[in-house]
C-alpha cells in the first residue's frame, strides 16, 4: 500500500495498482466520501480495467460501512457516470484510469449533479479522512448495494439533446482503442442511419492495440488508415474512459479541437442566441471570434476541468470547450462528454451533402503547434527567462492567468508548468505555419538550452 496523499490529483485520483491504490484504500476512501459528501445514496460506475471491480466493490463497502446505500451502474464510461449522478441526483464515483496504462488505476468524484470535487471542493478533506481510516477495521455496513443500468438513460438523454432525425446516410469509423467507447457506441448509435466501422471494441484494460489517447498522433494512425480504406465519411476516436473524443475528417486529417469547439460553439449559438460559452486559454484564439460573429460573449478561464465546469455555472454558459478534447455541456449538468461532441459533429456532418472537411473549413483559422512538452528541472527560472527575451519584442503583452500567455502582432504562446511533473507545457498559434513554427522554436530554444 502506498502514500495515501500521493495519488490525489488535483482533480482525481489515480495511481498504480496496487503498489499505490488497492482496496484498503479504495475502502478507506468509500467511508471518508460518504462522510464528506452527506447523502443517503452514492451511485458508482467503473470502466473495463482488471482492477476497476475490485476497487470498486472495496468503495463501497466502506460507504456502506456509513451507512450510504450505493447504487452500482456497472460498465460505463465517465459521461455515464455524470449522467447517473445528474439525473439521479445523487453524489457519484466514476472509477478510471482514463487514459493512463493498464497499471494505473483511480476515480473521479463529483457531487449530486455531476457538480465536479477538486482539491478547493472537498477532494482535499476526502483526502485526510480516508487517510486517519487506513488499518482502521471496517464496521458492518449499513447501508446496502444495488445495480442499476443506465446506459438506455444515458443514450437517450445524449439523442434527446441532439437532432438527428434528418441526417443523411454516413460511414462512421470509430476507434474504441479497448477502452469504454466500445460498450457505449453500439447503443448510442443504434436507430441512426450510420454504417459503423468499429475498430478495438472489444473492452480490454491491457489495450493491446495502442493506448487510448487520442491526444497523441500515433494513436490515431489505425483510425486513419481505416478512415481511407473504407471511404469513410468521418473517424472518431474515444479515450480510455469515453469523455473525450477526436475527430478524423474523410481525408485522414486529424481535426483540432478548437476546431470542434467552434463548431459546436456556433450550434449551440443557433439555439441560444446571445449565450455565453467557455473557452480555455490554450484554445485558438479563432474560437472567441467565432463565437463573437455566431453573436456569443466568449469566456476565457484557466486549464482544467473544474475550472471549466465553475465557471460555465458562475456565467451561465452554455457549452464550454478544451484544447485537450473535452467539451461540456450545460444541458448536461455544466458535464463534459465526448459522445455529444460527437453527436453534435455527426448532425453537423449529415444536415448537408458537403464533405467534412468542407465543413470545419470555416472554423479553422489559424495554425497550431499542439502541446508540446519539455522537461524542466527548475520550472520558473525557465518560465522568466523567456518573459525576459520576448519582452524586448514590440507590440508584446503578457497574461498569467494560467501560467505565461506571450501574445504578439500575428502570433501568440503560452507556457505553463505541469501540476504533477517536472515538465513546461508550450501551445503556439501563427496566422501561418511559418510564423508559428518561428515562434514555437524561439521558445523551445529557451527552454531546453540549445
Amino acid at each position: 500500500m502506498g502514500d495515501i496523499a500521493k495519488i490525489f490529483k488535483a482533480y482525481d485520483v489515480r495511481g498504480v495498482v496496487p503498489d499505490e491504490f488497492d482496496e484498503e484504500i479504495a475502502e478507506a476512501v468509500g467511508a471518508a466520501f460518504a462522510e464528506v459528501v452527506g447523502g443517503d445514496r452514492i451511485v458508482i460506475a467503473h470502466d473495463m480495467r482488471e482492477s476497476s471491480v475490485p476497487l470498486a466493490e472495496a468503495f463501497a463497502r466502506g460507504a456502506t460501512s456509513r451507512g450510504a446505500d450505493v447504487i452500482n451502474a456497472g460498465l460505463g464510461s465517465t459521461d455515464l457516470l455524470y449522467y447517473a449522478s445528474g439525473s439521479l441526483d445523487l453524489p457519484g464515483v466514476m472509477f478510471t484510469a482514463s487514459h493512463n496504462p493498464a497499471q494505473y488505476n483511480g476515480m473521479k468524484m463529483c457531487r449530486a449533479g455531476a457538480i465536479p470535487i477538486g482539491s478547493e471542493t472537498g477532494m482535499l478533506e476526502i483526502r485526510d479522512r480516508a487517510s486517519g481510516l487506513l488499518g482502521a477495521s471496517v464496521s458492518d455496513p449499513t447501508g446496502s448495494v444495488t445495480t442499476q443500468d443506465m446506459l438506455t438513460g444515458y443514450s437517450d438523454h445524449l439523442k434527446s439533446l441532439v437532432d438527428l432525425s434528418a441526417i443523411r446516410p454516413l460511414k462512421v469509423v470509430v476507434d474504441a482503442g479497448n477502452g469504454m467507447g466500445g460498450h457505449t457506441v453500439p447503443e448510442v448509435f443504434a436507430g441512426l442511419p450510420i454504417d459503423l466501422v468499429p475498430l478495438f471494441f472489444e473492452l480490454d484494460g491491457s489495450f493491446p492495440n495502442h493506448e487510448a489517447n487520442p491526444i497523441e498522433p500515433a494513436n490515431l494512425v489505425d483510425l486513419q488508415r481505416a478512415v481511407l480504406e473504407h471511404g469513410a465519411d468521418i473517424g472518431i476516436a474515444f479515450d480510455g474512459d469515453a469523455d473525450r473524443c477526436w475527430v478524423i475528417d474523410e481525408k485522414g486529417g486529424s481535426v483540432s479541437p478548437s476546431t470542434i469547439t467552434a463548431l459546436v460553439a456556433a450550434r449551440e449559438l443557433a439555439k441560444h442566441p446571445g449565450a455565453t460559452i467557455i473557452h480555455n486559454l490554450i484554445t485558438s484564439r479563432g474560437v472567441p471570434e467565432i463565437i463573437k460573429e455566431s453573436g456569443g460573449v466568449p469566456v476565457r478561464t484557466r486549464v482544467g476541468h473544474s475550472f471549466i465546469k465553475a465557471e460555465m455555472a458562475r456565467a451561465g454558459a452554455v457549452f464550454g470547450g478544451e484544447h485537450s478534447a473535452h467539451y461540456y455541456f450545460r444541458d448536461f449538468w455544466y458535464a463534459d462528454s465526448g459522445m455529444l461532441a460527437a453527436l453534435h459533429v455527426l448532425a453537423a456532418l449529415g444536415e448537408q451533402d458537403r464533405p467534412l472537411s468542407e465543413v470545419l473549413a470555416a472554423y479553422a483559422r489559424y495554425a497550431a503547434s499542439g502541446e508540446i512538452n519539455s522537461t524542466v528541472a527548475d520550472q520558473a527560472a525557465a518560465t522568466a527567462k523567456v518573459r525576459e527575451v520576448f519582452g524586448s519584442r514590440e507590440g508584446v503583452t503578457f497574461d498569467e492567468l494560467d501560467g505565461l500567455t506571450v501574445t504578439g502582432p500575428t502570433w501568440w504562446f503560452n507556457l505553463r508548468p505541469s501540476n504533477t511533473e517536472p515538465l513546461l507545457r508550450l501551445n503556439a498559434e501563427g496566422d501561418d505555419e511559418v510564423t508559428m513554427a518561428a515562434v514555437r522554436d524561439d521558445v523551445l530554444r529557451e527552454v531546453r538550452g540549445v
